[in-house]
């Protein structure tokens, strides 16, 4: 098994390779947020460790983008910032655990192969939510015997309202996690999308409208 540790203060980073090694895991470091990505892009790793006070990127860009390149990539967040606020903002954005600093090293690998067991045995591809089936690898989405291509913004929506099944989800949280902060609010590119999806999915579509608030994808 292979884990990335993203931390730029270099003491603690030292210590957590020599640690995960000594467990018997393949360890490679980035002292910073790009060369986090970097990484990422040229090889394969079945778990990212993630500090958030980065230089150059900082840790919850570092998250948003991981999880549009590889959703299924178990993240688990290890950080000073233990207010509540930034651990919802993390859990939001897609990560698998949050570690405070000061941790405990046991604790932490422990944590680690919780998170890489349930990678066994190789279904991480797959999201289900009611009916709906996406699929991770081919960005596929299969509704009872439809199957349908997506786009990567119509898959980036569908995969989100999958991580919130029953939850309403606004508009503009949607442009801000799928789109960027960048879009205009006026945009009407969530409405386009949906309108998009509802037609590749038919009839039974399982997302809804919800008057004055946003969508929500149906559990049935």
């Amino acid at each position: 098994m292979r884990i990335l540790v993203t931390e730029d203060e270099p003491r603690i980073l030292s210590f957590l390779a020599r640690g995960l090694e000594a467990e018997g895991f393949a360890v490679d470091s980035a002292g910073d947020g790009a060369e986090a990505l970097r990484r990422v892009e040229k090889a394969h790793y079945d778990l990212v460790v993630l500090d958030l006070l980065l230089p150059q990127v900082n840790g919850l860009t570092v998250l948003s983008e991981l999880r549009r390149v590889q959703p299924e990539l178990p993240v688990v967040i290890l950080s000073a910032r233990s207010d509540l606020g930034t651990k919802l903002r993390g859990f939001a954005l897609g990560a698998n655990d949050y570690v405070p600093k000061p941790f405990s090293l046991d604790e932490l690998i422990a944590r680690i192969r919780a998170h890489l067991r349930r990678g066994v045995p190789g279904d991480t591809n797959l999201v289900r939510v009611g009916r709906l089936t996406l699929d991770l690898a081919r960005r596929r989405a299969c509704l009872a015997d439809l199957s349908a291509d997506l786009s990567d913004r119509e898959f980036r929506l569908l995969h989100y309202l999958a991580l919130h099944p029953g939850e309403v989800v606004s508009r503009e949280r949607l442009l801000a996690e799928v789109w960027g902060y960048h879009f205009d609010p006026g945009s009407n590119v969530v409405e386009v999308c949906i309108r998009r999806l509802r037609k590749k999915l038919g009839a039974e579509a399982p997302i809804e409208t919800v008057r004055h608030a946003g969508y929500r994808l149906a559990e049935a």
